[in-house]
């Protein structure tokens, strides 16, 4: 089962804290790390690959390139 890293934002995109996930993958992943968001963003890593950004503003995850995960289909 892959490991996967919710890192806490905060000012200036400087971590704060880090929380591991147990996810199966990346979409299990991400519903778990959007729910840690609050007033902080929170950035997904598994391993060393960028995942999806999580913005504290707008609750929305985008990913690494700028797609929304939860953007109508």
């Amino acid at each position: 089962m892959p490991i996967y890293r919710a890192y806490i934002v905060g000012l200036h995109d400087r971590p704060i804290g880090v929380v591991q996930i147990d996810c199966v993958d990346d979409s299990s992943a991400i519903k778990s790390a959007e729910r840690l968001v609050d007033s902080h963003g929170v950035e997904l890593w598994q391993m060393d690959r960028p995942v999806a950004r999580f913005d504290a503003r707008s609750k929305r995850a985008l990913t690494k390139v700028g797609v929304a995960t939860n953007s109508p289909e």
